[in-house]
């Protein structure tokens, strides 16, 4: 019975272990060289996870390129907007476990290849070409040109036209909005063209499409009553990023603003989308790329009109910050206090006050001396946490006696930072039970052996002064055992 019961547990804690298991990139495997800059990067599935989060860098466990970006449970991730050539890439993937801490996987990395020609053309995405019905408040997006860092674009009202748009370099992304919405039940014409540092891609094709009809201008509705006109439009605030914090199974999200109605969709990788909600409420189940939209209606020609503001938003894997250390060091016009932090998601800091102000750095200067405490918090709602930086210490914070007799324990008397404390004591001067003066501590060295001009002082009871950064004075004895 026993035995049975403790081969199913280990069983069943072997594969739990092995089901989280960091994998090693497969495509490309580590250290390849003239890799592709539109690659794919894909590694092994692994099981019993939530998702896979991937950061892409220039320097070892950098996010320059992609930082912490979902790619929900599917087992690789294709760069949007492709890699830079002939560079160094390294790839740090994170499995999202609910209920557990996000687990870092090893570093790899790869090298591109060097481009030597310019990138071909491209074709819109939305609107398709020839589509009728465009929605105008969607951007105006294209697909990857593979090799291109850059891209210009130009909108005309005829063919060849340049009247709205005109050749504008958009930099390396794969949309863009109008200044000002499109009008509604009208042709227009759309020339993308991508760019490297090699040239660009010649003349592309020209492409169109007709905005959805009908001509009903949200931005300009008439008041009869002031003769002015007013924007039906509702005012949305709405976050660009949600975390998904560790230990939850969903994530409701309700939207503050108002307006006559709701949508919530999830964008899918395929470029289809879901709906999710037509409520002001939605409960989120997973990371990803969403869309919110907010709309009020209107009856103009018979027909129901809405003019809807939308936000796109990504929900990534978060959780609260672990303080790892926090120093303290003294300067001319007060304390400098850093607080160093790891976790998953992105922080903001306070000094003293848990309702802030917050800043997103880490770094407090001309601190006054004194008690402070810090607080971290993350900035998507998975919780604050805080350290305090010096508390009032007491005679008791320090050991109360010490044995030099070099059998390696206790053989040097020092002053030890309880576990909610930082080394914040600036020095400890010893004296014997007259008042003389014996020995001088630095807090960051090993700590005083029992001697004095090199002979060791008998077993007795003496004397401490530490001083900590924030002028705190401490007073207290221990003794030196023999």
């Amino acid at each position: 019975m026993w035995c049975r019961f403790f081969i199913t547990v280990a069983l069943c804690f072997g594969f739990f272990s092995q089901a989280q298991q960091c994998p090693r990139i497969s495509t490309p495997v580590d250290g390849a060289v003239d890799v592709p800059v539109d690659t794919e990067v894909r590694w092994p599935q692994v099981e019993g996870i939530f998702g896979y989060v991937v950061s892409l860098g220039t320097t070892p466990g950098g996010g320059e390129i992609i930082n912490r970006r979902s790619s929900g449970t599917k087992n690789f991730y294709v760069p949007e907007v492709g890699l830079p050539e002939n560079t160094k890439i390294y790839v740090t993937i994170r499995l999202f476990v609910l209920g557990q801490p996000v687990r870092v996987c090893e570093i790899e990395e790869f090298t591109t290849i060097n481009v030597n020609t310019p990138p071909e053309c491209t074709t819109l995405a939305y609107p398709l070409d020839k589509a009728t019905q465009a929605n105008v408040n969607r951007p105006i997006s294209w697909n990857y040109a593979p090799t291109a860092t850059g891209y210009r674009i130009s909108i005309g009202t005829t063919s060849g036209g340049t009247d709205l748009v005109n050749d504008l370099d958009v930099g390396n992304v794969l949309q863009y909005k109008p200044p000002t919405e499109l009008p509604l039940d009208q042709e227009f014409f759309v020339r993308v063209t991508p760019y490297n540092e090699n040239g660009d891609a010649g003349t592309c094709q020209e492409e169109s499409f007709i905005t959805g009809i009908p001509t009903f201008n949200c931005d300009a509705v008439p008041n009869p009553a002031t003769g002015t006109v007013y924007s039906l439009k509702p005012e949305i605030s709405f976050p660009d990023q949600i975390g998904f914090c560790v230990g939850e199974n969903s994530k409701p999200v309700q939207s503050e603003d108002t307006a006559q109605g709701f949508r919530w969709f999830k964008l899918n990788d395929d470029g289809t989308e879901t709906l999710l909600s037509q409520t002001r409420e939605v409960n989120l189940q997973s990371l990803g790329r969403y869309r919110f939209e907010a709309y009020n209606s209107a009856v103009f020609l018979g027909n129901t009109v809405e003019c809807a503001q939308v936000n796109e938003f990504t929900v990534i894997p978060s959780g609260p910050a672990e303080i790892n250390t926090i120093k303290v060091s003294r300067e001319a016009d007060g304390l400098t206090i850093i607080t160093e932090i790891s976790g998953p998601g992105s922080y903001e800091f306070a000094l003293d006050d848990e309702n802030g102000p917050f800043q997103d750095s880490n770094t407090f200067t001309r601190v006054p001396l004194g008690e402070h405490t810090v607080y971290v918090r993350e900035k998507n709602g998975c919780g604050i946490v805080s350290r305090i930086v010096e508390r009032q210490l007491s005679a008791k914070d320090f050991p109360q006696f010490f044995t030099p007799n070099g059998d390696g324990i206790h053989d040097f008397w020092q002053f030890s930072p309880p576990p909610d404390v930082e080394a914040s004591i600036e020095r400890i001067r010893i004296y014997d039970r007259y008042g003389n003066f014996l020995a001088q501590i630095d807090p960051k060295r090993i700590g005083w052996d029992g001697l004095f001009n090199g002979r060791p002082l008998p077993a007795s009871d003496y004397w401490f002064k530490a001083t900590s950064f924030g002028q705190q004075e401490i007073y207290g004895h221990f003794t030196l055992k023999r």
